[in-house]
């Protein structure tokens, strides 16, 4: 994690999702999470983009996008060929596939975490400060 506030990578097509996440966050209990910069994307494109050129320590990525499915991404970043000589940030899988066999494949590209939709904006602030957590 970087000395400064962390930064999370908002990946998700939908409008209206990325500002109610942007809202939650910013309003959250914690500090940690409250003080992060969230920066956005809302295709695999751009995501790809933002993470080949800034530091990102988090990364909540949507699996269904415009242009393919999170799980490439995922699986890319774990590879190290998404932020070479660079580390790794953390990726939650966001999604509304709950079924036990999505959930693994999330894990097996991965996936650090996975948060199903629609979730609590409690978990969704507890799940992002845990990982940030684990990055100092």
């Amino acid at each position: 994690m970087t000395a400064e506030n962390p930064r999370i990578l908002l990946v998700e097509d939908e409008e209206l999702n990325r500002t109610l996440v942007k809202a939650v966050l910013a309003r959250a209990q914690i500090a940690t999470v409250r003080e992060a910069e969230v920066v956005d994307a809302s295709t695999l494109a751009t995501a790809r983009e933002r993470l080949g050129s800034e530091d990102i320590d988090l990364v909540l990525l949507d699996m269904n996008l415009p242009d393919g499915n999170g799980l490439s991404l995922a699986s890319d970043l774990a590879a190290g060929t998404v932020t070479p000589g660079r580390y790794r940030p953390s990726v939650i899988a966001v999604t509304a596939s709950v079924l036990p066999e999505d959930r693994a494949a999330a894990l097996e590209a991965g996936c650090d975490g996975f948060l199903d939709k629609p979730y609590a904006a409690a978990d969704l602030v507890a799940t992002v400060a845990d990982h940030l957590a684990r990055r100092r």
